[in-house]
């Protein structure tokens, strides 16, 4: 029932999502926090998910489950653990979609309203006066960019550093 409902929410197209949901509540910061929340949360569903079903088949969990240990002490010393590395890297990874969403949003002129600044709307002011100005673009659009960018970084060094399979 769960991944049918995490199903459908993938089968949306996210930013037309996003962008009917901001259009219908209207922009603001709180809003555009409910929204993006309400829709990046399927990624983390299905690798959670997808790590649960694999571990939980491992010897170890079978082996303490043959002497008795409880669910709930399962799950917290054997299952969460092996799964906290995956969600980690994937909320790290996530965080540069999640800047570009609000971005984007921003730019629409549906994310964050004035007087909290955000580098979509800065986009968007800038873009009548690109010809003359460029760097009113520039800037703005090279911070969004630096800005993913190093959370990709962060995001494939803890990969690296949190992948068992990578270590020899």
């Amino acid at each position: 029932m769960f991944s049918r409902i995490v199903d459908t929410v993938m089968a949306f197209p996210i930013l037309a999502l996003l962008v009917v949901l901001a259009s219908v509540l209207g922009p603001s910061v709180t809003v555009v926090t409910v929204i993006i929340g309400t829709t990046f949360w399927t990624g983390y569903a299905r690798v959670v998910r997808a790590d649960i079903l694999s571990v939980r088949e491992r010897e170890y969990v079978l082996a303490a489950r043959a002497i008795g240990v409880r669910a709930p002490r399962l799950i917290v010393r054997h299952m969460l653990p092996n799964i906290l590395g995956p969600v980690t890297v994937l909320a790290t990874l996530g965080v540069g979609g999640t800047i570009i969403t609000e971005a984007a949003l921003s730019f629409l002129g549906l994310g964050v309203q004035p007087p909290t600044s955000s580098w979509g709307r800065a986009l968007n002011e800038a873009r009548p006066h690109i010809i003359r100005y460029p760097h009113l673009a520039i800037f703005p659009g090279l911070m969004i960019t630096l800005t993913v960018l190093a959370f990709n970084v962060i995001g494939d060094g803890l990969r690296d550093a949190l992948d068992p399979r990578q270590r020899e």
